[in-house]
């Protein structure tokens, strides 16, 4: 099994009163985490809930703590899988945790809209919350070696970073396929009531196609023959069920910067090639562009979560076409990074940026972003 950097981090809450809630798209490995550190607790009993499970969504339908208590038995811990399956999910957290402090309740939860909704009031000061992404590069690095991550870095471009697609990897094209349509009909469609499926699937695949470009929800509305409102609505949908995320712009008032502008770019390389059909070697693309980029923002979003880095993610752009590709802003400091597959000679920051901010340039290319998406390499022998 792939080691997540999040193990070391829920086994230092375990008893402390409190709820242990990992968030994340499906099949990144929230089931398969914490399973591995309930198996670290040793041979304490538990009971596991799968939101899934139509049985045990009757069974927990309206139960008090009487009916709790008898589910829980002598049970030490209990896992509620999938928990924004099940009604009121929240109120029967809360009972747990309050009414059972010596049992440790572990919650996953795939879709922000319903956990939200149900989940985060009722647990407000009783649950410690956690974001699994797909692998990241640490992960993966320490799982195959640090030669053949290396190597493999192009096929990661465009098959991503899923668990299944990395260890079923003659199988991972299939994998992809049938992630995508998990993602657009099991979830998405059936959390959100969209009626019409084509239509966010058609959203998807525009904005796959916009990687590293500014987002116009008015552009996108002029496409897809709906109301910008609408676009709006669909896209804040997609951002709460984990498949994308966004990039605002950068400005402090400079009167030629772009201001209220957004990129949008997916948790995963591999959903978005396969949601485009478009799965081929990354030699013969002519997007490699697109997916250097989206692989190295989404491999920064995982590593300054999990390393706990507070910091704020930006591009900027001016009307006269300067742009910088990526901006992090960190105890008022500012580092520009720009993205290129191969940087050439002539490749040159806006030298208007660098002065108005005092910030500092970096390019991250394929001979360096290892510093870029990582910590420091591991010690030679």
């Amino acid at each position: 099994m792939i080691r997540r950097t999040l193990f070391s981090d829920l086994q230092a809450r375990l008893g402390q009163g409190k709820a242990l809630l990992v968030l994340g798209p499906r099949q990144v490995g929230k089931t398969t985490l914490i399973n591995q550190v309930i198996s670290a607790m040793g041979t304490t009993p538990g009971v596991k809930l799968e939101g899934d499970d139509p049985v045990t969504r009757a069974l927990l339908s309206g139960a008090g703590i009487a009916r709790l208590q008898s589910i829980v038995g002598t049970a030490r811990w209990v896992f509620i899988d999938e928990a924004q399956r099940i009604p009121e999910v929240g109120l029967i957290a809360k009972m747990l945790v309050d009414q059972m402090p010596h049992v440790q309740v572990f919650i996953s939860g795939s879709s922000a809209l319903e956990i939200n909704n149900s989940l985060q009031e009722p647990l407000t000061g009783r649950k410690f919350e956690f974001f699994l992404y797909p692998i990241s590069w640490e992960e993966y690095e320490a799982h195959v070696g640090y030669l053949a991550a290396e190597t493999s870095l192009e096929e990661r471009l465009v098959l991503g970073m899923y668990p299944d697609v990395i260890t079923r990897k003659a199988d991972a094209r299939e994998v992809l396929r049938q992630l995508t349509a998990s993602f657009l009909y099991r979830d998405v469609l059936a959390i959100t009531g969209i009626k019409k499926p084509e239509l966010l699937e058609r959203l998807l695949q525009a904005l796959a196609l916009q990687i590293g470009n500014e987002v116009s929800y008015t552009e996108l509305a002029q496409l897809l023959g709906i109301d910008k409102a609408t676009v709006a609505r669909y896209i804040d949908l997609l951002e709460k069920s984990f498949l994308v995320f966004r990039l605002t712009s950068f400005s402090r008032n400079e009167r030629n910067e772009i201001k209220h502008n957004r990129k949008i770019y997916f948790y995963d390389n591999g959903l978005r090639n396969a949601l485009i059909n478009n799965l081929n070697p990354w030699e013969v693309r002519s997007d490699i562009g697109a997916l250097w980029e989206n692989f190295l923002v989404a491999e920064r979003r995982k590593q300054n979560a999990y390393h706990r880095r507070e910091v704020r993610s930006y591009f900027w752009r001016t009307t006269a076409q300067q742009e910088i590709d990526y901006v992090e802003e960190s105890s008022g400091a500012l580092l520009a990074y720009e993205f290129k597959w191969k940087r050439l000679p002539k490749h040159r920051f806006p030298k208007s940026f660098l002065a108005n901010y005092q910030a500092s340039g970096t390019f991250v290319d394929r001979a360096n972003f290892r510093t870029f998406v990582a910590p420091a390499p591991p010690a030679q022998p």
